[in-house]
């Protein structure tokens, strides 16, 4: 399974490993496991939150069970993080696969080599704006791209680290 939310970027990689400590051992409902990423983390709304916990999910450092959603026992290292996002998050595989590692792309130049994985009910849910959403989805996954070593970004644009 592949996610489509990715949270806003943050300062370092610690705030993964805060999140992820953040979700309770003992499976919990999604309000309380997001009251909870909110409270110990200071997330401004429950959106936010659910956004990190679906992340965490992708990342395979939380998990949806029959119970609840309970914190995962695997260890948030970079080399965990980098594989599980690219295999993993929508859209992480194509937008790295889009970057050259000498020439760099701007974020309109991979959205546009992109823009044709956009699933079709996605361009009809968001009707009007489904580029400026999907550009934005595609920007954050170049950022995360970035903090996790798989890219990096240059003066014009980004390139593939290999």
């Amino acid at each position: 399974m592949r996610f489509k939310l990715l949270p806003e970027l943050p300062d370092s990689l610690d705030r993964v490993a805060d999140a992820q400590r953040a979700v309770p051992l003992v499976p919990g409902t999604e309000d309380d496991c997001c009251a909870r990423l909110m409270r110990r983390l200071g997330f401004p709304s429950r959106d936010v939150a659910r956004t990190w916990l679906t992340f965490l999910r992708a990342l395979e450092l939380a998990a949806e069970t029959p119970s609840g959603f309970v914190r995962e026992s695997t260890e948030p290292t970079p080399e965990h993080l980098r594989s599980a996002f690219r295999e993993r998050v929508y859209g992480a595989r194509e937008v790295l696969d889009g970057l050259d590692t000498d020439e760099p792309r701007t974020v309109d130049e991979v959205f546009d080599a992109f823009e044709e994985r956009v699933p079709v009910w996605e361009t009809h849910r968001a009707a009007g704006d489904w580029r400026d959403v999907w550009r934005e989805r595609v920007e954050r996954i170049l950022g995360w791209a970035v903090l996790l070593g798989l890219a990096d970004e240059r003066d014009d644009g980004y390139v593939r680290v290999e």
